[in-house]
């Protein structure tokens, strides 16, 4: 993609000019969500161009049925598909008889796409030649309301520049709508009710064997210099779509707006015989508003999430750009209003991978919800695995596995495993550890120890059963080992051994042992509670112990690192920096069983093991392995740069640590991947976060204390962002030759900054 498509701006993502090679691209990079629905950035008008149609509600599905042409016991029955969902943002023009569409105009010029992130809007105007002759003015602003979180606005601007004429404006509901990504090119949704009154209209429509019952609604008013346009409008509809027909005469150079209000009720949230009334009643609240009281609420309620979740950069409005980008797009995805929801890898903006929830949600996006959230966002995805701990445990029995043994899906939207290759179904149970991890990182970080005996340790004893199953004792080794998996880097499948994963197999272990200890200590009601329904025996955890004290790790003594698995130096062990640029991306040039054999490394693998337990290992241990294994990284994962750009801060190679972090704040910006059009990778954009506070910042928790290390890339003149520690506001301002922190509370709070404490006292700035 040509660098400079996207104008570097510190609050907005802009593009000028009208190139239709870049329309889906910029639909992925313009979407725009609130939470509970969201959508491309496509254009309310007709665009007969290539484009990728796409409105997403949170937690709507549909279970695909999976093509494959074999079959395996335990295999997933479906891929469950993140529905396009009826679209409510159409809006048909036609002037003089000539239907607007940039795709046949005679020319397009002026074209400007702004994104706000500060205020939280999207905004598009030109000015069009149609090929009658006519020069028409438009620019739209649209966004979704924060407030009233099933609403969406638009306002639409049109201005005829050369002669009267007639327009024709037809805001329209379609529910004839289908996912791009379909397996059998099934229909998803049925609809069930078309009907229109007055300025509003309802679609009401079900996803099939899911059954989501949902009302898409509209309210469409037209202004004519600024003044209510009182004509009804004329109504038609048809079996999937209804639409609202204004026709006025205009002079020239008088401006028609439309304002549009629109969204979805669902059966999610309300009952089924409700969602016109609950849809009426979301309209009601918002005309009241009008859109401009809409806008300005929109603007106040960005405010108040940018006053904890910013990160501010001087001296390079790329890098600033890039970190902005990708903290909007994640409070565009999800603010832990529902325990429902989760964190999908393309979130609300298109299709690809299905499912609602992978291990990226807790590796890498709960650190960024915990210190920029209240710790009850960070709960409620916690949360969200003990309600689906019953479905991994039917998941792993599916696999042969009992007892109460716990196998969390890849893939899920319901807590089923929905993921369609087998090298990962079967073999990347590494998903497994990050989970536990996450409670481990939960309360090293918020203080708060309550979610382990309410719902934790029953995930823990479910996580260790899968594990303590999982492993076989090798004769031959004399010790525990793990057969046929695939680790984080998925150009390996089915090896044996693989590092990562009995590393972090073993200590979920001993993790789970330890809470058992304390929880029957400190929470012997909660322990008896567990017990009882867990039916944890005495026997169990002695094997545990036997286990744990025995497991294989592949070590290389000639070069004294740990083996990524048992035969990785059998490969032929060319460095990524001697493979030729025309070889990659090796994922779109090579044939995978070549992948397969090469010694590349899609993203971090034995060095995310070494970011998860940091504390385990030495400085040399891991200058050791980072300098062994990124050689071999060709970082075609959107999870990797991330935590090499914090290893390599930890490493103070910051030049090497910035340039990790320009690719991750800038993945999708600058389409690194080249395949931004398919939609962003939201949860790889936490990683980004943490790359900063992190890495830069040397954020970490250590016996309980907040530490940091702070350093700065040579490229900034200084950066700034807060934490949430333990409901006490902190904020770290690093410059070249100081740190500062300041603290909001009312108590004093001691932490380490390069190793020596310093006691921050709220009201006052203290220089570290």
């Amino acid at each position: 993609m040509n660098q400079d498509y996207i104008k570097p701006d510190p609050w907005s993502i802009i593009e000028e000019g009208f190139d239709k090679e870049f329309v889906k691209s910029s639909e992925s990079l313009f979407s725009i969500g609130n939470g509970a629905m969201g959508q491309r950035a496509n254009f309310e008008e007709t665009y007969s161009g290539g484009t990728f149609q796409g409105s997403y509600i949170a937690g709507v599905y549909y279970p695909d049925k999976t093509r494959v042409g074999w079959w395996k016991n335990g295999y997933p029955e479906y891929f469950a598909k993140v529905l396009n969902a009826p679209n409510w943002i159409g809006i048909n023009v036609s002037i003089d008889g000539v239907p607007l569409d940039l795709n046949t105009c005679k020319e397009v010029k002026d074209f400007v796409r702004e994104l706000n992130m500060k205020e939280g809007w999207y905004q598009r105007s030109f000015i069009a030649i149609l090929s009658n002759g006519i020069e028409v003015s438009v620019s739209s602003t649209r966004f979704l309301s924060l407030h009233l979180d099933e609403l969406g606005a638009i306002q639409y601007e049109i201005e005829v520049l050369n002669k009267d004429a007639e327009i024709i404006i037809l805001p329209y509901l379609d529910s004839g709508i289908k996912n791009m990504d379909s397996n059998w090119d099934d229909q998803f949704w049925k609809t069930t009710k078309v009907e229109s009154d007055g300025n509003r209209a309802f679609i009401e429509a079900h996803t099939l064997k899911t059954n989501f019952e949902t009302c898409t609604f509209m309210d469409a008013s037209l202004y004519i210099d600024g003044n209510k346009h009182e004509t009804d409008p004329i109504h038609k509809k048809d079996e999937l779509a209804t639409r609202l027909s204004f026709v006025v005469d205009v002079k020239k150079g008088q401006k028609v707006a439309l304002h549009k209000l629109g969204g979805y009720t669902v059966s999610r949230n309300h009952k089924s015989s409700e969602l016109i009334n609950a849809a009426n009643e979301v309209l009601d609240k918002a005309s009241q508003l009008g859109f401009d009281g809409l806008l300005e609420q929109q603007k106040r309620d960005w405010a108040h999430i940018w006053e904890m979740s910013d990160i501010e950069i001087e001296g390079d409005v790329k890098a600033q750009q890039g970190i902005r980008f990708n903290i909007f797009q994640l409070n565009q995805t999800y603010l832990g209003k529902d325990s429902r929801l989760n964190i999908g890898p393309k979130g609300f903006t298109g299709e690809k991978y299905g499912g609602s929830t992978y291990w990226d949600t807790e590796a890498y996006c709960l650190p960024f919800y915990m210190a920029t959230k209240n710790q009850e966002v960070a709960w409620s995805l916690l949360e969200y695995r003990f309600n689906h701990l019953g479905k991994a445990i039917e998941n792993a029995e599916k696999l042969g596995f009992k007892n109460g043994a716990a196998l969390y899906p890849m893939v899920t939207m319901n807590g089923e495993e929905c993921h369609n290759e087998w090298e990962i179904t079967f073999q990347e149970i590494h998903r497994n550890g990050a989970i536990a991890f996450a409670i481990y990182n939960y309360h090293r970080f918020t203080g708060d120890y309550s979610y382990v005996p309410k719902m934790g340790l029953e995930v823990l004893i479910g996580i260790a059963r899968f594990w303590q199953q999982r492993f076989n004792y090798s004769e031959d080794k004399q010790s525990y080992v793990m057969l046929g998996v695939t680790g984080p880097n998925e150009y390996e499948n089915n090896i044996n051994n693989n590092w990562y994963t009995n590393y972090l197999a073993k200590w979920c272990i001993e993790y789970a042992a330890e809470q058992l200890q304390k929880v029957e200590k400190e929470y012997p009601e909660d322990y008896a509670r567990v017990i009882r329904k867990t039916q944890l025996s005495p026997e169990e955890t002695n094997a545990w112990d036997e286990l744990v004290s025995n497991v294989y790790f592949p070590f290389s003594e000639k070069h004294g690192v740990y083996l990524q698995q048992d035969g990785f130096l059998d490969k032929e062990m060319i460095r990524v920096s001697d493979l030729e640029k025309s070889q990659r991306p090796i994922n779109q040039k090579w044939s995978w069983d070549r992948i397969l054999r090469s010694p590349y490394i899609k993203q971090a693998d034995v060095l995310q093991g070494f970011y998860f337990f940091e504390d385990h290992f030495s400085q040399e241990q891991l200058e050791k392995h980072f300098d062994f294994y990124e050689p071999f990284t060709v970082h075609e994962s959107s999870l990797s740069p991330c935590v090499h750009s914090i290893q390599a801060a930890k490493l103070g190679r910051m030049e090497q640590a910035y340039t990790f972090y320009l690719r991750t704040s800038r993945l999708d910006l600058d389409d690194y991947n080249k395949e931004v059009e398919e939609g962003l990778h939201i949860t790889s954009m936490a990683g980004t976060w943490m790359s900063i506070v992190e890495g830069f910042g040397g954020m970490r928790v250590q016996d309980n204390q907040l530490c940091f290390e702070p350093q700065i890339p040579s490229q900034w003149s200084s950066y700034a962002f807060k934490v949430n520690f333990r409901n006490q506001i902190i904020t770290i301002t690093v410059k070249k030759d100081a740190s500062s922190f300041e603290i909001k509370g009312e108590a004093d709070l001691d932490i380490l900054v390069n190793g020596k404490v310093v006691t921050l006292v709220p009201g006052k700035i203290v220089q570290a």
